[in-house]
């Protein structure tokens, strides 16, 4: 009798352990509190050993050709280039692929078989109680189930880590910064195509990104630790309010006019997860709800992608789940932590605290220079 296995979250760390789970003989249900797959955001990459990942599972050449080569500018606040340049032409970069988030979601959705895998949207974990030889789970919408494992991709506020081990503030590290995602096709910058334009003032950050259907846009700012909800959509617009509504510069009154009446506003704040283990019992973290190291370090999307993979295959060639979870964490954690550390230099780069920081930023893009 196949093993049966509840995965916490439809983004990239669980729908790619959903795929390996189910190829290695698992019964597999995935629990997703959003109504459908999140979609929209900035672009994101994958590198290093996730194109191998991808590669196994057969989808690099559809990432490839939906690969977003663009070229950045950097304004000032009337909308005048200071520089532009292409992270892809960058010697540290080289060899990466950026894609659409929305894109790399839906090519890895595609590929795991919907007559196999049981997908459940518009849901969550309510309750999880651990026994010898099972976990009991009660949903949201009030109905039970038993699973042989569960395991949390459930992004960096985790339901699965809370209800298992315990609350979030206990591994989370806030690093000062609030960001905010929406669509905002209707602005005009006077670019078109694969372009991102991006404007920077100490502490803060708009950037529209183009691409062939459409344009995002993102506020970043730096803050104090604030008191919000990350499922109060209200709470989070009027924090968006507070910090940008004053700001008159280049196309911060449009974006945020944007964000104000997007129906699918994504906030949350730069913060790692940092945990002494990833396992306990049955249940297992990967991805963000495990390690989450920012966007800032621009590795989020493959350190999902490896992890889960890693974790699929130790359960698969390991004698028992014990085994496979130890060397889970004995393998991926250094590495996972090395990431991690990478985001400081992110943070500098981004939003730069000094006219120093800020003018170094500009001529190392400039000049095509490793971002130190």
């Amino acid at each position: 009798m196949k093993k049966k296995v509840l995965i916490s979250g439809a983004s990239f760390a669980g729908l790619t352990l959903a795929y390996w789970l189910n190829k290695f003989g698992y019964q597999v249900t995935v629990v997703e509190l959003g109504k459908g797959l999140r979609k929209g955001g900035s672009p994101i990459d994958v590198r290093g050993k996730a194109m191998d990942v991808v590669k196994e599972m057969g989808i690099l050449q559809k990432i490839k050709a939906h690969e977003f080569i663009h070229t950045d500018e950097i304004v000032n606040a009337k909308g005048e280039t200071l520089t532009s340049f292409s992270v892809n032409a960058l010697e540290e970069y080289r060899g990466d692929i950026e894609i659409h988030r929305s894109d790399l979601v839906e090519i890895i959705f595609e590929i795991v078989p919907k007559d196999e895998v049981e997908f459940i949207f518009g849901n969550s974990i309510k309750t999880l109680i651990q026994h010898e030889n099972r976990v009991e789970i009660s949903f949201e919408n009030g109905s039970d189930s038993s699973f042989d494992f569960v395991f949390g991709a459930d992004g960096t506020h985790s339901m699965v880590r809370r209800l298992v081990f315990g609350a979030e503030e206990n591994f989370k590290k806030f690093f000062g910064v609030y960001f905010a995602f929406a669509k905002a096709d209707h602005i005009y910058t006077g670019r078109s195509g694969n372009t991102g334009i991006i404007y920077r003032e100490l502490g803060k950050e708009a950037v529209i990104y183009h691409f062939k259907d459409g344009a995002n846009a993102i506020l970043m700012f730096r803050a104090p630790k604030l008191d919000w909800n990350y499922r109060n959509d209200e709470q989070q617009k009027q924090i968006l309010k507070e910090y940008f509504g004053n700001n008159t510069n280049w196309k911060i009154p449009d974006i945020l006019d944007s964000m104000l009446h997007s129906d699918n506003l994504y906030f949350d704040e730069a913060s790692q997860i940092h945990m002494p283990t990833w396992t306990k019992g049955r249940v297992a973290l990967v991805g963000d709800a495990a390690y989450a190291p920012s966007f800032f370090t621009g590795m989020g999307t493959s350190l999902a992608l490896e992890g889960a993979t890693l974790l699929a295959n130790e359960l698969h060639v390991s004698e028992d789940y014990t085994t496979a979870f130890g060397k889970y964490n004995e393998t991926f954690k250094p590495f996972a932590e090395s990431i991690q550390a990478r985001i400081t230099r992110g943070l500098k780069v981004q939003l730069p605290e000094t006219e120093e920081e800020f003018q170094a930023s500009i001529t190392a893009l400039r000049n095509n220079e490793k971002l130190s």
